[in-house]
């Protein structure tokens, strides 16, 4: 792993630090971290809400809820949205403060969203 790929992930794993006692920990081990709702689905099956990931080319940020609720992204810096990929997935390769700073305010966003849906 590369230094800035570890230092991405503490500071990308920092943005849901604040979540956790709402939230039940799946993994957290060095280059994985992912977070769930402590409720489960109609079918039974836990709700991810998202998790940091060190992969070989990038750092990736899953945001589950912005799958169920789209118009979370509605609005978001044009720098946030660059690093976009797929639905759910932020890729970075070095920290971005500025960038890490909209990606905290969408997580709180999210996170709001999951509890005003009753899906934490």
């Amino acid at each position: 792993m590369s230094q800035n790929f570890e230092e991405t992930f503490k500071r990308l794993r920092e943005i849901f630090k604040p979540l956790e006692k709402d939230l039940a920990i799946k993994f957290d081990e060095p280059g994985k971290y992912y977070l769930l709702s402590k409720k489960l689905n109609e079918k039974k099956q836990e709700i991810w809400f998202g998790g940091v990931e060190i992969k070989k080319n990038y750092v990736s940020f899953h945001l589950v809820p912005l799958y169920f609720f789209p118009e979370l992204l509605d609005g978001i810096p044009p720098e946030l949205k660059k690093r976009l990929t797929g639905k759910a997935c932020f890729n970075f390769k070095r920290p971005d403060e500025a960038v890490f700073a909209d990606l905290e305010n969408l997580t709180k966003a999210s996170f709001e969203m999951f509890r005003q849906k009753e899906m934490i």
